[in-house]
């Protein structure tokens, strides 16, 4: 008639849970980007969007970034993708002005880059290091943008 637990069965109890397998381990969970890198004249550039930029964006855009992505067939014109990349240079070079970032991506064509070259390695990297993706999407994205940069090469 008593609900009490014994202290036996009780520590029976906390060993077997203190047994039972986690759910994940760490080794199983991919460690997320913490930024893109944009490369240009040697240095390296990192940027993310953070909540701040991106709602920023968004009341300068009138609408979802997840619209300014683009896609196969249309892609973002080139004012959209600087001024997204400079939004998202801003956090980790302070200072720097969108200019700045117009000069850095005529040096990035003059290195032999282009403007898909571009919109592959550092506009689409830059949503997905912001966290606009789910992981196994980002796998696929990360997966596809390599092949097609590959094919550009």
């Amino acid at each position: 008639m008593s609900d009490m637990v014994s202290m036996e069965e009780y520590e029976n109890t906390q060993r077997q849970e203190d047994t039972a397998p986690a759910p994940f381990t760490r080794e199983e969970t991919k460690k997320k980007e913490l930024f893109a890198i944009w490369q240009v004249g040697g240095e390296n550039y990192r940027m993310k969007l953070r909540t701040a930029e991106q709602l920023e964006l968004e009341k300068i855009y009138k609408r979802n970034l997840f619209s300014l992505m683009g896609d196969a067939d249309n892609l973002p014109p080139l004012s959209t993708m600087l001024q997204i990349t400079h939004a998202a240079m801003k956090p980790y070079h302070h200072g720097i002005k969108l200019k700045d970032v117009e000069n850095l991506y005529s040096r990035y064509i003059g290195e032999g880059g282009s403007m898909l070259q571009f919109y592959v390695d550092v506009y689409m990297r830059i949503f997905a290091v912001s966290g606009f993706f789910s992981s196994s999407m980002e796998e696929d994205l990360t997966q596809s943008m390599e092949e097609i940069s590959d094919k550009m090469k």
